[in-house]
């Protein structure tokens, strides 16, 4: 049987139980393809993963990497729309930390125009995300005030250049001039520099947001609700700050606020099979128009994974950090 190198989670920890071995190439099962990968993306989860706080679902590998891209090598029973020999970009149950993955049919798209191969692979995780909280399913009127914590990062970057090319007004928050000066180059209106600023004042003198993405919890849980507009949308992707907070439910009440939480790697394939059908359909065709674009950070071999983990913990990133085999 053929084999791959792949990096396991030899047990909870730091980066350094990242660990290279060896196991057989999986095969393509009904409804999948066999994607041959040139490059996996790192992600928040794949962190929490390692540090033993985000177990994988029943049935998923155990292998960190939730998106890839490369070149399928071979395609299981009833896939009609793909071929070998054809590139796309996936998003993954796992095991994207290796040199080949199965995933399901339905859940890879081909590349976008203008993209290469090696950056697709930090595409999918992050716009399935985003797409799948604010904008699939949702009518989200033009100009509405965008706001989007960590507009710098992977997921950020993603939220701030899609809400602007989707006619939103982009508010969102970085650490320092450089990364501000980042986010505004991709679009947002206004990039505030959270250490010396403050963003609920200078979003509700632009009226208040009508969506916010938010990593950070802790105390920026009732600082979103004091910086929203009225029927605003806000969405819990992780909590930094902390997980438990006390909140006044007034002005939840009053405003009529939405605040909702997300994960993604749990969801029905049914579910993420339609997301990639939206975004193939509405957000693909803004690569080549200019107005969507991968934004990669760092590209390391599958062999430095531990090395991007840290680098993605030590914070400062713009974009995304790769892995390629």
């Amino acid at each position: 049987m053929a084999q791959m190198t792949v990096i396991e989670i030899t047990e909870p920890g730091g980066p350094e139980v990242l660990r290279a071995a060896t196991r057989p190439v999986p095969e393509a099962g009904p409804g999948q393809v066999l994607i041959r990968i040139a490059s996996a993306g790192v992600n928040g989860p794949d962190i929490m993963q390692r540090q033993g706080r985000y177990n994988p679902p029943p049935g998923a590998s155990d292998l960190p990497g939730l998106e890839v891209a490369g070149e399928i090598a071979a395609v299981g029973r009833g896939v009609t729309r793909w071929r070998e020999g054809d590139q796309v970009c996936a998003l993954t149950k796992g095991g994207g930390y290796a040199e080949y993955v199965a995933v399901e049919a339905d859940h890879a798209l081909p590349l976008p125009k203008s993209i290469g191969v090696v950056d697709a692979g930090g595409l999918c995780e992050t716009y399935f995300t985003v797409w799948s909280n604010f904008f699939f399913g949702h009518e989200v009127a033009p100009r509405t005030v965008f706001l989007v914590h960590g507009g710098s990062g992977g997921i950020g970057s993603t939220a701030v250049m899609m809400g602007a090319a989707l006619g939103l007004r982009v508010f969102t928050t970085a650490g320092s001039p450089e990364a501000c000066a980042f986010c505004e180059a991709l679009g947002a209106e206004r990039a505030i520099n959270y250490r010396d600023e403050d963003f609920v004042e200078i979003v509700r003198e632009a009226g208040g947001a009508g969506l916010t993405l938010d990593f950070m919890g802790g105390d920026y849980v009732a600082r979103n609700i004091k910086a929203a507009a009225m029927d605003c949308r806000i969405v819990q992707l992780a909590f930094r700050k902390g997980a438990e907070v006390t909140v006044n439910l007034m002005p939840v009440m009053l405003k009529r606020l939405t605040i909702t939480g997300s994960t993604l790697r749990p969801r029905p394939d049914d579910f993420k099979a339609a997301v990639a059908r939206d975004l193939e359909t509405r957000a693909w065709p803004l690569f080549p128009q200019g107005k969507l674009r991968s934004v990669t950070h760092a590209v390391l071999p599958l062999a430095q994974a531990a090395e991007a983990h840290r680098m993605m913990e030590a914070g400062g990133l713009q974009g995304k950090i790769l892995l390629t085999t």
